[in-house]
């Protein structure tokens, strides 16, 4: 979501040639930027409609995840749920960025810094904003179930800094694998997920006894055993992110992109059926399991064959401006919509009018508008913290292997958050990693002195997407 590819361009899926009246950088497929942009709004409209808040006819407050009640949610999450086209979009990025990196001169661990920094960076402000506002509700003394419950929510989109910086970190290796093995990549992490399922859902049917983890219970929860899926699932659209940069999606016939759009599905509706997994694709999510795998594959074939139509989309002005708009800040809205989504809720609370219940009709009809705020907010938001997207010019990293440190500081406190639901010690945990793994691949300049510094002209200079 956040990465561009190479020297910030993302490499086209077709030669189609941009309208003479844009200035597009040459080489350029601005339907991945689209792409980026169309997922993260998606992301955005679900968690409105999750968050049903309201007042019940004596005023009592009302918290419920109203759209998950509704009956065709289930359906609806076989296509709404697109995150592993976010990953399939991050293989092909990285894929078109280690070329360019390699034919700069950098190495893997230039291409990883690079891409640790972009992830870091713009987290920390919401990690110190998470750290003081549960520090200081921790002091006031409110109701800790309640405060629970609405820090699981705003803390629960980080689960992606950590899963997406886990498979960028491998992308150098994960390339080399692809272009000697091909196929053979996905289908081996294809097997891992689907025995890392098999494991975790015998824990589940009672295999010693462990049950699973309640939200803020720290231990071993049978969930936990599906943590390896982590790298398997993500991993696996990755690759599938690989193919779809080589073309070889863009070489098949639309009928048979259509085929296996079907076959797709029906591989999804066996797994559902006869395994362990959930009908709903966003439970399936946490842990990571194999359906999203296979949903990887369904979404890259929807992409190809939309690609003309959003091709023709992109060489408007209204398109590229709004893509250009949400879309150098992206980031920033995918970070910060939920934290901004509690506050104005908040502030609607406590305005002298009546707040529709949640599930009704007119909080149905509201959902656009409260939508439009959202993002309206964020990019005024985004105004200060948007500097945060843009990666410095590094120093040299701290020492031979601080890269890989850094990495592994940044992403375990991110797990420990999917895993447990946010916390003030998590939040700070997290907070304090985060800004020693910046500081260890040199993000912040002079933090570890040495005599050679990487110039600004080595790294890319546009903000990431």
């Amino acid at each position: 979501m956040s990465e561009g590819a190479g020297d910030d361009r993302v490499v086209g899926m077709s030669n189609v040639a941009p309208s003479p009246t844009r200035t597009v950088p040459e080489g350029r497929d601005l339907t991945l930027d689209l792409t980026r942009v169309a997922c993260v709004v998606l992301v955005v409209f679900v968690h409105i409609l999750f968050t049903g808040v309201g007042r019940a006819d004596d005023g009592a407050l009302l918290i419920e995840r109203t759209v998950e009640g509704e009956a065709w949610f289930n359906a609806a999450s076989w296509i709404a749920n697109i995150m592993p086209l976010f990953f399939v979009v991050g293989g092909y990025a990285a894929r078109a960025g280690w070329r360019s990196a390699q034919r700069r001169g950098e190495s893997a661990d230039d291409f990883v810094r690079l891409r640790l920094v972009r992830l870091a960076r713009p987290a920390l402000p919401v990690l110190v904003f998470f750290t003081v506002a549960l520090g200081a509700v921790a002091l006031v003394g409110l109701d800790p179930g309640l405060v629970g419950t609405i820090a699981i929510g705003v803390g629960s989109p980080l689960w992606f800094l950590a899963a997406y910086m886990a498979v960028q970190a491998l992308a150098p290796w994960m390339i080399r694998l692809h272009e000697r093995f091909g196929a053979a990549v996905p289908a081996v992490l294809l097997l891992g997920a689907l025995a890392t399922d098999a494991f975790r859902f015998a824990v589940a049917g009672g295999l010693w006894g462990i049950e699973p983890l309640g939200a803020g219970h720290y231990g071993v929860g049978q969930e936990l055993f599906g943590l390896p899926n982590v790298l398997f699932v993500w991993l696996f659209a990755q690759q599938i992110g690989l193919f779809l940069c080589d073309g070889w999606f863009r070489a098949r016939r639309p009928l048979v992109l259509l085929g296996i759009v079907a076959l797709g599905y029906a591989a999804i509706w066996g797994l559902v059926s006869t395994g362990g997994y959930s009908w709903n694709m966003l439970t399936n999510q946490w842990p990571p399991t194999a359906p999203l795998a296979l949903l990887a594959v369904v979404q890259a074939c929807a992409l190809t064959l939309l690609h003309r139509p959003l091709t023709a989309l992109m060489r408007t002005r209204a398109a590229q401006g709004a893509v250009l708009l949400i879309g150098s800040r992206l980031m920033t809205v995918y970070l910060w919509h939920l934290p901004m989504i509690m506050v104005l809720t908040g502030i609607a609370l406590l305005l002298p009018f009546p707040m529709p219940a949640p599930g009704g009709a007119v909080w149905w009809w509201t959902r656009v508008p409260f939508l439009l705020l959202v993002l309206a907010a964020v990019w005024v938001l985004s105004l200060a913290l948007g500097r945060f997207e843009r990666a410095p010019a590094l120093a040299p990293p701290a020492f031979a292997y601080a890269t890989p440190v850094a990495v592994v500081l940044f992403i375990v406190p991110v797990l420990g958050i999917t895993a447990y639901g946010l916390d003030l010690p998590l939040a700070a945990t997290a907070l304090v990693t985060t800004a020693l793994a910046l500081a260890l691949v040199g993000a912040f300049g002079g933090a570890f002195p040495s005599p050679r510094r990487v110039s600004a002209a080595s790294e890319p200079r546009t903000p990431p997407r």
